[in-house]
This record gives C-alpha cells, sequence and structure tokens, in this order.
C-alpha cells in the first residue's frame, strides 16, 4: 500500500524561504500521519504564477538553491515539488521528485497553457518525456496541471509503465470550475486505466484565485477524495491494488457560496500578503458597497475595516440609516464626511469656465471624484487600501467614474455581475444569527448613484438581467451581436450595450485589479485595444 499525502497549501509568489518552512511542516504532519510521499501544488516552491520574475535568471538561482535547502530539511518521506527550473540554457515548468535527501528525478511539463489568463510560453519550454517513478513499490506518473486537459501526457506516462497518475496543479477558480476538472481528470483516467490525484494550491495571487478543492478519481473515475475549497488542507489517500481509500470528502459548494468564498480569499491574500494594514471602503447606502463591506469585514475581521459614509445633498435619508445599521451589525469603525462644502467650492471654482453651459455629467462625476479623493487622503494617512465597489456590469459599459469611484487598489466585486450581487447579498444573510447584516431596504431598493435627484440605474442602463446577459454572451461567450438578438435579447438593448462596452475600454484599462470568479474577466485575459475601428455586424 502506498499513502499519499496532498498538501493542498497556500503559497505565497517569490517567498522561497517561507514557501519552504510550509512544505517542510506539511512533510512532517504527513510522515506523522504514515504517508510515505507529498504531493505539492504546481510551482509550491516559488508560487503561481511568478510572471515576469521568470525572465530573471537570478530567480531561477535563488529557487534552485531553495529546492537544495528544502531537499536536505525532509527525511523519510519522499516529496513532489513543483518549481521553476534552468537546465542547458532552457527553461521549465518543473517537478522534482525529493528521496533520502536526494533530488531523485525532474518531470518537465509538457503543454504549456497559452490561453485565458495563462502565458507560460512567455516562460518556458515544453518538456517531451514522461517520469515515472517508484515510490514503497508503486510506479507513480508524474503531470503539471495542462498536461491532463487533453489526451497525451498522461497516455505517455501509462506507456511507461505508470500505474497511478500524481498531478501538481495551479488551477485558478471560475465558478462551476471543480466539476470541469473532474471531467478532463476522468477522460486521462478512462484514457489510461490509471487512478489519479489532483493536488491544487489555494490561496490567492493578485486578480486570481486559487480554490484547492483538491481530489482524488479511481480507475473508474469515481471520486473518492475531495478537499475543502477556498482553505488549506492535508488530504490523505491511500493506493492499493488499484483502489483508492480516503476518509476525505469535503462537501460541494452552492455557486453563491463559491463566489463569495472566492472573493473572501481574494481580499484576505490580496492585504495580506502585500502589506497593507487594513481595508476602507466608501459606503453609499447601495447594495454594492454593502456587499463589498461584508467581504472585506470576513476576510480581515471588523478591527481592519474602516468604512466612510461621503453624503450630497441628493443622499436618501434611507442610505445614511442603513448604512449605520450596517455599521452597527459589523462593528467596524465608521465616520461621516459630508461633501457638500467641496461641491460648492468646486462650483464656484469652474463658475467662470463653465458660463453659459448646463449642468450634465460634469457635475455628478465631480461627486465621485471629491469621494475618491477623501479616500485616497485617508489611505495615504492610515496605510490602509482603498476596495473599490464597481461590479461587472457597471465596468461593462462604463457606468463608473474615472478618478471617482474607480480610484483605489482593489476592486473586489469588479467581475461580479450586478445579478449575482443579490444573490450573494441574500446568501451572505443566510450566515447571520441574528439580524440581516444587510438590510432588506438596501437589497430591494431600484439602485441609484445618487448624483442627482430621483436618479436611478435604469434611468441610464436596460435592466440587469437584460444587461448582464448581453454582456456575458458578447465578452465570456464571443458571441456576434446577431447572434445575441437571435437568442431573444432587445436589439435596440444590444447594440447600445456593445457600444458601450467598446468605448469603456480607455476607462477598464485604468481601473484597479480586481478578483476574477468568471471564465473571463476584465483583466488578464481580456485584451481589447482601446484604439480600434473594428465595427460589429449586426
Amino acid at each position: 500500500m502506498l499513502r499519499i499525502a496532498v498538501a493542498q497549501f497556500n503559497a505565497t509568489v517569490g517567498d522561497l524561504t517561507g514557501n519552504v518552512e510550509r512544505i517542510v511542516a506539511c512533510a512532517a504532519e504527513a510522515k506523522a500521519r504514515g504517508a510515505q510521499v507529498l504531493l505539492t501544488p504546481e510551482l509550491a516552491l516559488c508560487g503561481y504564477p511568478p510572471e515576469d520574475l521568470l525572465l530573471r535568471p537570478d530567480f531561477y538561482r535563488a529557487c534552485s538553491r531553495a529546492l537544495a535547502d528544502l531537499a536536505t530539511r525532509v527525511d523519510g518521506i519522499a516529496i513532489v515539488v513543483g518549481h521553476p527550473e534552468e537546465h542547458e540554457g532552457r527553461c521549465y515548468n518543473a517537478a522534482t521528485v525529493i528521496e533520502n535527501g536526494q533530488q531523485k528525478a525532474v518531470y518537465r511539463k509538457i503543454r504549456l497553457p497559452n490561453y485565458e489568463v495563462f502565458d507560460e510560453v512567455r516562460y518556458f519550454e515544453s518538456g517531451s518525456e514522461p517520469l515515472v517513478v517508484d515510490i514503497a513499490g508503486v510506479r507513480c506518473g508524474i503531470n503539471i496541471c495542462a498536461d491532463i486537459w487533453e489526451a497525451g501526457a498522461a497516455e505517455l506516462a501509462h506507456g511507461a509503465g505508470a500505474e497511478l497518475l500524481l498531478v501538481l496543479n495551479a488551477s485558478p477558480c471560475h465558478l462551476e470550475k471543480h466539476a470541469e476538472r473532474v471531467e478532463v481528470l476522468g477522460e486521462r483516467v478512462a484514457a489510461t486505466g490509471m487512478a489519479a490525484i489532483y493536488c491544487n494550491l489555494v490561496g490567492g495571487q493578485d486578480e486570481l484565485v486559487f480554490d484547492g478543492a483538491s481530489f482524488a478519481l479511481d480507475a473508474k473515475g469515481v471520486c473518492r477524495m475531495r478537499l475543502p475549497a477556498f482553505e488549506e488542507a492535508l488530504g490523505i489517500v491511500d493506493y492499493e491494488h488499484g483502489h483508492l481509500r480516503s476518509a476525505d470528502m469535503a462537501e460541494e459548494l452552492s455557486i453563491e457560496a463559491e463566489a463569495y468564498k472566492a472573493l473572501v480569499l481574494g481580499v484576505r491574500d490580496y492585504i495580506g500578503k502585500s502589506g497593507f494594514k487594513g481595508a476602507l471602503i466608501g459606503l453609499s447606502g447601495g447594495i454594492d458597497s454593502a456587499l463589498t463591506l461584508c467581504v472585506a469585514v470576513d476576510a480581515l475581521g471588523a478591527d481592519k475595516v474602516h468604512a466612510v459614509m461621503m453624503p450630497s445633498p441628493y443622499t436618501a435619508q434611507m442610505s445614511l440609516d442603513d448604512s449605520r445599521e450596517m455599521i452597527r451589525q459589523l462593528g467596524c469603525s465608521y465616520d461621516e464626511i459630508a461633501i457638500a462644502p467641496a461641491m460648492v467650492t468646486y462650483e464656484t471654482m469652474l463658475a467662470p469656465l463653465f458660463a453659459g453651459m448646463p449642468a450634465d455629467t460634469t457635475e455628478e462625476n465631480i461627486q465621485a471624484r471629491i469621494r475618491g479623493n477623501i479616500l485616497m487622503a485617508l489611505s495615504n494617512k492610515t496605510g490602509k487600501l482603498v476596495l473599490t465597489t464597481g461590479n461587472k456590469s457597471e465596468m461593462a459599459v462604463g457606468y463608473c467614474t474615472l478618478y471617482g469611484d474607480m480610484a483605489g487598489g482593489f476592486a473586489v466585486i469588479k467581475d461580479v455581475y450586478k445579478t449575482l450581487v443579490y444573490r450573494l447579498s441574500r446568501y451572505r444573510n443566510t450566515l447571520c444569527s441574528g439580524a440581516p447584516v444587510i438590510p432588506e431596504n438596501i437589497i430591494v431598493r431600484p439602485p441609484s448613484a445618487e448624483l442627482k435627484p430621483d436618479q436611478k440605474d435604469q434611468d441610464s442602463l436596460p435592466e440587469y438581467e437584460v444587461l448582464d446577459a448581453i454582456v456575458r454572451a458578447y465578452m465570456e461567450e464571443d458571441r456576434s451581436p446577431r447572434e445575441i438578438i437571435a437568442a431573444g435579447l432587445p436589439e435596440a438593448d444590444v447594440r447600445r450595450v456593445v457600444r458601450l462596452l467598446r468605448i469603456a475600454e480607455y476607462k477598464r484599462r485604468q481601473s484597479p485589479v480586481g478578483i476574477r470568479i468568471t471564465p473571463r474577466g476584465f483583466g488578464k485575459d481580456w485584451r481589447y485595444p482601446i484604439t480600434n475601428r473594428y465595427q460589429d455586424e449586426f
């Protein structure tokens, strides 16, 4: 029998010393639990993705030293550890098997992803050879992440004599991604007849969140182990005569729980790993800032979150009341700063230049920019990071103010459609033992920027159900406008949304990085030109 420990842990990019310590600690726990081999995630030694650190020769040398140090510090258990490798002038995404203090063998990733958020062809050469190692009498094949997403690498390992496949992964989440992973690994299992163990990274790295949710499939494709999503875990799997056994079988999450946990982990790791002292949030009395505040408090603790309400003459009393109630429930610090004096000052300063011109969105945007200035001033003084509150629906069509509500360091719900914002808000309220944290008023009232009298979002935008469907089809699925119209969405709305989406690109390019939870977010995997005269066909 071979006992395998699956180390689903939170590596930090570039923290070689810290990551080595985590692997050593996991190895000690695995050994104490009787494991003979420890499986770690892809590039666990340096964190994933290291991006252009991989263009620096010194980075490879530092990783090589860290790998050698790791080998000397682990005894009595084999380790399969992911790391970048420079070998004979070529760079690889590699996994080394360490046993008895020695680097026993190296596998070099064969399939290099170069789509969505992945740029591995920019950094690495492809490996070409399978690796099969004998661990406690079991012939283990090694694959790395994209190797299993199409035929080839797993079959090579099987052809070289492997009976069990160990897969190192750094697979970022999007909603329902886990089911895709199980499906593709199941295809490799069916093609080879091998059981397979999938170890995935967990943690936030800039806009990406890795959800863990490591799992194991037996030779019939039946799931025999599943670790929790969005948290560190050390799982144990026993392999004997082609069969897998494990006591670890975490529950699968609802879409709302998956999305919410991803946002919480993304905020916690972005602020924690970057060294900020906490978070600042401009609270408006609307649903977007309410959800963002809940995520921040759940991620960091109420003591590290400060909310600021900045009412204008157009702010409804209901907005103030609901914001105060949220603060009472959550227990974070809070200030109210009226912006009317600054609005008067701006009006006086600009009056000579605006003479004879009617008021328009310019005056509305000034209010948003006053608020942005206040938040950034507080950020400078306190060392806390401003979390912006714009959602994906708004980002898509530019329903946001450059240097106003877009001002900040991290966009928590940047990839959350407005329709999902409502679902997540109701989900968060189900986690409360007492009164709802997000007041019902905030959820049911018509959304408004409150920048002029009686303003409603739907004065300027289609209903959010329609808007989100159009954006999803055009932006995530690359469907043409005529296909979207043929699917039943109103032509006038499709024309309007596609036009707004295109002309807002210059704004989005200046927005803060934000957490990605869909198959395509406005970040690493959206690269449309700003200067662009292509016209879609209708």
